[in-house]
């Protein structure tokens, strides 16, 4: 069985979220996701999320294309993370592309193209008016 680990943190989820793990879950034949704590959203985005980290987990557990969830708590453990879940693919958005390269002795890392023209930053602007 090929596990696939990708992580995010999904506040204000939108079909650019989806749609990448969608194409995550295409990878292997099963996907786990996971969620960036408060906690880690406020160091790496430097804002809080809209939505508290246990209703973001729900959310993302609720997709039919995601198998397990589980808390990320640091962006420093995720080889720690890619060993716990038995990952053969870490997948993640290709604006990090490159960060994740040293965990190729593990798994393969793929870096799959944002859904263009739709990120949180914009819906958040959209809200605000």
């Amino acid at each position: 069985m090929k596990t696939v680990v990708t992580f995010g943190t999904f506040d204000v989820l939108h079909v650019g979220h989806l749609h990448l793990l969608e194409r995550a879950a295409r990878l292997g034949d099963r996907l786990v996701v996971g969620v960036s704590t408060d906690a880690l959203n406020q160091e790496k985005k430097a804002r809080s999320a809209v939505y508290p980290e246990h209703e973001r987990l729900e959310l993302i557990r609720a997709l039919r294309c995601v198998d397990d969830t589980f808390f990320e708590h640091s962006l420093e453990k995720k080889a720690d993370y890619v060993r716990e879940c038995g990952a053969s693919i870490l997948v993640m958005g290709d604006d990090w592309k490159g960060r994740f390269d040293n965990l190729s002795s593990l798994c393969d890392v793929v870096y799959l193209p944002r859904t263009p023209s739709i990120s949180t930053t914009g819906v958040l602007e959209k809200i605000r008016g």
